[in-house]
């Protein structure tokens, strides 16, 4: 007996010793290299379903993804190499997006039209090699990485002919996920923080993590050679996947009178419920994205005409009603153009209602560069299970027909302001306007 528990003992030691080892975090730039992983190839060899998946997601494109090179070479490297005090932080954007360049030491790494191993992004080895996080909060690339032929996951007792496995708790908490989901800038503003935000939520009190919902399982098998069993689709599905951002937000509208005299005011009330979503939304990079309301009126004859949200009076709510007003000044400085004033802050209809945080630089003035943010403005986003209530009060123009007259509420989502994404050259397909959902109610004009 004392001989099988010296066995056991010897056998598991060194996989403890090196996992508790392992750099993680800043600690572990420059020491690995891009031979220590295997290429995401190796693994479609057996696993040929979730490579393809992967090959869909987000996870595969962190690094190759045309807005994110963009904002990372002609944003935040030409900023750091004007203020050197931000190179560690523009570095660290390597850790999540290009892990096995930043593990390497190849920072900045070569463009993706080069073709550098740093395109595998977020590849399979690196996320299965993972042993632990450093620290109580999961945030800034704070995982640790161990390559190598034993492969770690969120299931016991799996067998592999090309690689060892192992179970490892860690796997299936949604702090794995904070590693990358949870950022905190040189200013120390968390700048993302959509596993904190689950974990104050209603989903991470009630231990719903975060791959219940994009990481969803579904019969089937994870290699060739496995048997059919419940399998966590790759897929990832999250801001960037239409599917995903569709009904999202659930709207109902509903107006105060339904009939109204022609020389009066038209109520509405509309409701936006957040019964999807297990943190804010929207979250993540929460300086690019708008998501805002718009409703719109149209009478018996066919005339559309806009209706403006009823202010609320809070503080800082002038940045979340549409306005033409200019932001984003701060990009002069990676973009040497001392004279640029910036671009139209929201590009959505003038008096809409947006669903944001603001980011400000260090001169009050809104950012999209959150490692040069110093501060952050209200937060109007939608909680997980929040109800928020829109009025609009709309005084009836002189030119409305009699009848019936159709209110439609839309609520709308951006993953990137668009005057910045014309401005900087970012594709279209980044600053579209994806619906998230819509209501529609009415009321009878009468004179």
């Amino acid at each position: 007996m004392v001989r099988i528990l010296i066995l056991i003992f010897t056998l598991t030691l060194p996989i403890l010793s090196a996992a508790q080892q392992a750099p993680a975090g800043e600690e572990a730039f420059g020491t690995r290299s891009y031979d220590d992983y295997e290429r995401p190839e190796a693994c479609q060899s057996c696993h040929v379903d979730i490579y393809q998946q992967w090959t869909q997601a987000m996870m595969s494109q962190a690094y190759t993804h045309h807005w994110d090179e963009i904002e990372y070479f002609d944003l935040a490297v030409r900023h750091a190499e004007k203020v050197p005090e931000l190179k560690g932080a523009v570095d660290g954007c390597n850790g999540c997006h290009a892990p096995l360049a930043y593990l390497a030491g190849d920072v900045p790494p070569p463009r993706p039209a080069e073709n550098s191993r740093a395109n595998e992004s977020v590849s399979c080895d690196l996320c299965h090699t993972i042993t632990h996080f450093k620290g109580d909060v999961p945030f800034n690339f704070s995982y640790a990485s161990k390559p190598g032929r034993l492969k770690y996951g969120a299931k016991e007792g799996m067998k592999s002919p090309h690689h060892d496995t192992q179970y490892l708790e860690v796997y299936t908490q949604a702090e794995f996920c904070g590693n990358c989901h949870n950022e905190k800038n040189p200013y120390g503003i968390w700048v993302k923080s959509t596993q904190l935000e689950w974990k104050e939520g209603p989903y991470g009190q009630e231990g719903v993590p975060c791959h219940r919902c994009h990481m969803p399982k579904a019969l089937g098998r994870n290699a060739k050679m496995a048997q059919e069993d419940m399998v966590a689709q790759h897929l990832f599905n999250g801001a960037h996947d239409p599917g995903k951002i569709a009904g999202a937000i659930e709207l109902r509208m509903h107006p105060l009178e339904r009939e109204v005299p022609l020389d009066e005011v038209v109520v509405l009330k509309v409701q936006l419920f957040n019964g999807k979503a297990g943190h804010k939304v929207p979250t993540g990079s929460v300086e690019d994205r708008i998501m805002w309301l718009h409703v719109t009126a149209e009478d018996s004859e066919g005339n559309t005409f806009h209706l403006p949200v009823d202010p609320k009076g809070f503080e800082g709510e002038q940045y979340t009603i549409a306005s033409d007003e200019l932001a984003y000044s701060d990009m002069a400085v990676p973009l040497n153009d001392p004279a640029f004033k910036g671009v139209a802050r929201d590009g959505v209809p003038v008096g809409d209602r947006i669903f944001r945080m603001p980011y400000f630089d260090p001169d009050g003035v809104m950012t999209i560069m959150q490692w040069n943010t110093e501060s952050l403005g209200v937060d109007y986003r939608i909680g997980p299970r929040e109800t928020k209530i829109e009025t609009f009060t709309w005084p009836l123009p002189d030119d409305i027909a009699l009848g019936k007259v159709v209110f439609t509420a839309r609520l709308n989502y951006k993953k990137l302001v668009k005057p910045v994404a014309d401005f900087l050259g970012v594709p279209e397909d980044e600053s579209e306007t994806v619906p998230v959902n819509y209501a529609t109610t009415w009321v009878e004009i009468y004179d």
